[in-house]
């Protein structure tokens, strides 16, 4: 089978959306930790979309730190690759042009070196999980994790060369469901920049910046089964990269950039003065959402998102927490309706199309579940409520991490199952010297 690649996109048929602009005359001004398929349905698809409205040069260089599992989909199809948005009715396909390629730090570290420091590169950005930032229990940098292949090594070495050149700084935009992830991000850049490059402290601090964001797009795991409808969708051309999400997408930017950014708010994403009550809407509603729906969804059986929220006790528990215990700890921002955004997710939950494997929500709890569900269950404690829905989710991951649902995905996972082996496992989690940070004590 024909793979998808420029030299094909000719034969595609006429119904497929495809680049409208000259990729090769385009000049690389992102560089990207983390091209996973969250990263190409999101900051790529709408990085192409700036282009085809006329912007230029925002051709974005990829970086697996990794595995070359990315590179081998990618590189041989010139970068190109399919977003397929699905609803229950259909699916709407658009060829995605922005990728120029991507390297791989594990094999080609001076490149991607080269590729930060490289004088046309105006924003570094990142999706490399919550895991990828070597955060330790209280939040600050874990300089073993941090070595020579975290994005912190080729990124300081990048931002070395730029300022040894005369060179103008970088936006370091994450694109990480972390909550402030601009703050943390920076924080996190200096503790390493102070352990390793003291003389580089002062030229960050005045030539780069690092905005915040929250994105919001449901991306499931790329199946055979997508491959397959992808490819007869193409006309029988085979796309190894292809991703499928749903039609919905959000993202909501902190408008402070060190310099020339793509005019991504034509193309739809929010250009904000504060990002803090979308991202807080998210992480407590969608994201606590998902991991109630994970844990428990998997303990009653289910496999999938759109089953856990047709059954409807998990579908009242969904509720519950959105309504009830998330929505009142959030101060939201002029014209941000929480009540239409849990009626959203509802209905985004129930898409049959996405096939959002649980499993794949279930993945790296002990970085999830703080920001998720602890700081909810503070405010509301607080504030003298209680929070049934996530104290049954945490029930559910205890349950989880017990092994019930197969091996644990998850960097502590070895801690976690002595942990939950104790006679009290709450507390062995989150009391007085337990293994997550003390956001919330049970009581």
């Amino acid at each position: 089978m024909k793979r998808l690649s420029p030299d094909t996109l000719a034969a595609l048929p006429a119904e497929v959306a495809r680049p409208l602009y000259d990729r090769e005359s385009q000049e690389v001004g992102i560089v990207h930790f983390g091209i996973g398929a969250f990263h190409r349905a999101h900051q790529a698809w709408y990085t192409d979309a700036a282009m085809n409205a006329g912007d230029r040069d925002w051709m974005i260089t990829g970086v697996s730190l990794r595995s070359p599992g990315v590179a081998r989909q990618m590189n041989p199809q010139g970068g190109l690759y399919t977003v397929a948005e699905q609803s229950a009715d259909e699916a709407a396909l658009r060829i995605v042009g922005s990728v120029r390629g991507v390297l791989v730090a594990s094999e080609e570290p001076d490149a991607v070196i080269a590729a930060v420091a490289a004088p046309a590169t105006r924003i570094v950005s990142l999706t490399v999980t919550e895991k990828g930032y070597c955060r330790r229990a209280d939040a600050t940098l874990d300089f073993d994790l941090a070595h020579s292949l975290s994005f912190y090594y080729f990124v300081t070495q990048g931002l070395l060369a730029r300022a040894k050149a005369g060179l103008p700084g970088v936006t370091l935009l994450s694109c990480d469901n972390l909550a402030d992830n601009g703050a943390k991000l920076e924080s996190l850049m200096l503790q390493y920049l102070e352990r390793h490059e003291p003389d580089l402290v002062p030229w960050f601090a005045a030539n780069c910046t690092c905005p915040s964001t929250m994105i919001d797009r449901i991306v499931p795991a790329t199946t055979d089964e997508d491959r397959a409808m992808v490819a007869k969708a193409l006309g029988g051309l085979e796309d190894q990269a292809c991703v499928v999400t749903e039609p919905f997408s959000q993202w909501v930017i902190e408008d402070r950039f060190a310099g020339a950014r793509p005019r991504w708010e034509d193309v739809g994403a929010q250009l904000v003065s504060e990002v803090g009550p979308y991202e807080t809407a998210k992480l407590r509603m969608l994201n606590g959402a998902h991991s109630l729906l994970a844990y428990c969804g998997l303990r009653a059986g289910h496999e999938y998102v759109h089953e856990a929220i047709a059954d409807p006790d998990l579908r009242a528990l969904a509720e519950q927490l959105m309504r009830q215990e998330a929505a009142p700890t959030i101060t939201p921002a002029p014209n941000q309706d929480l009540d239409a955004y849990a009626d959203a997710l509802i209905a985004r939950f129930a898409n049959p199309s996405l096939n959002h494997r649980l499993i794949q929500i279930a993945m790296d709890g002990s970085q999830k579940v703080p920001q998720r569900w602890l700081e909810t269950l503070k405010h509301n404690e607080q504030q003298g409520r209680t929070c049934p829905a996530i104290r049954e989710g945490l029930a559910a991951w205890v349950h989880h991490l017990q092994g019930h649902n197969g091996p644990v995905d998850d960097p502590m996972a070895d801690k976690l199952s002595r942990a939950v082996k104790s006679d009290n496992p709450m507390i062995a989690l989150f009391g007085d010297g337990g293994l997550l940070t003390s956001r919330w004590r049970p009581q």
